[in-house]
């Protein structure tokens, strides 16, 4: 089903806070037991098709197009993922501290919240991530 989107991502590094917000339509749907939201995204480096899948205690965002990235979470644990630049690729690593989701089928409401500390090829820690995505189902 078509849906409003709109993503919010706080990234804290050390003593400076960046907050990056855009709002999308994508897709929402269901596949057993798990909820998938996917769109797309349109930079000066191109289009980036996003897609984050959520289950349970764990969460994966994938990312192809100008942008490849690979983000795998589990709940306090640290997962390897990849991040594909045109000029290498990258190791990354994430630790997941939140992963909620929720969707409510009566109001076509739905909210995935996800902090999580992000580290790129062996680096102690880039930041801490906080992606806020909210979504509604678009009306007629």
């Amino acid at each position: 089903m078509s849906v409003k989107i709109n993503v919010k991502t706080t990234i804290t590094q050390e003593d400076s806070e960046e907050i990056i917000e855009g709002a999308v339509i994508g897709d929402f749907f269901q596949k057993k037991t798990a909820s998938y939201l996917q769109y797309e995204e349109v930079s000066e480096q191109g289009s980036t098709r996003t897609i984050v899948k959520m289950a349970g205690n764990d969460a994966l965002i994938l990312r192809n197009g100008a942008i490849k990235m690979r983000l795998p979470f589990v709940l306090n644990q640290k997962m390897s993922g990849s991040y594909e630049l045109p000029f290498g690729k990258f190791e990354t690593a994430t630790v997941a501290k939140k992963i909620a989701h929720d969707y409510d089928a009566e109001s076509g409401k739905g909210r995935i919240d996800l902090l999580y500390d992000f580290s790129m090829q062996g680096t102690p820690s880039v930041g801490t991530y906080h992606l806020e995505i909210t979504f509604q189902e678009e009306e007629e």
